[in-house]
């Protein structure tokens, strides 16, 4: 008579299992459309771009966020973070924009464009080559950078 009961607890013991293993994988999954569906297919360039413009600032400051931009888009949002760009040679078409605060000299960034000295750097590079078009030095921010992600 014990043999039936040791079954049944073993086969509900193994349904709990089931359920909680379910549960787990669905959470998981979940979990990784939402993330997924925050960033957009687009940012893949400019994220595999970020240890060229932490060169580009010496890896110094912290990374405020992160745009991919067409140079029309940019033209139409920061004009005059484009007048600034226009003057280099050979502009690209797409472009990532960092944006970093901290404490920047001319000196201290790569490609220096802009003011001698600021508490804002933003990096330019070309996408999706990640060529340094510039560090633009700024005191005041030149785009919203709300999120870490391209938007």
């Amino acid at each position: 008579m014990n043999a039936p009961d040791a079954e049944g607890k073993g086969s509900a013991s193994k349904v709990v299992m089931r359920l909680v293993i379910c549960t787990l994988a669905a959470c998981i999954l979940v979990g990784c459309a939402n993330a997924r569906s925050s960033l957009g297919t687009s940012d893949s360039s400019c994220y595999l771009a970020l240890p060229a413009a932490a060169r580009a600032v010496h890896s110094h400051g912290k990374l405020v966020g992160v745009h991919l931009y067409t140079l029309a888009t940019l033209r139409k949002k920061e004009p005059h973070l484009f007048q600034r760009l226009s003057k280099q040679h050979a502009s690209p078409q797409r472009i990532c924009v960092f944006e970093y605060t901290g404490t920047f000299t001319k000196e201290s960034v790569a490609r220096p464009l802009g003011a001698d000295s600021g508490a804002l750097a933003v990096v330019v590079l070309k996408a999706p080559s990640n060529q340094l078009v510039g560090t633009i030095v700024l005191s005041h921010p030149p785009l919203r950078f709300n999120h870490t992600h391209i938007g």
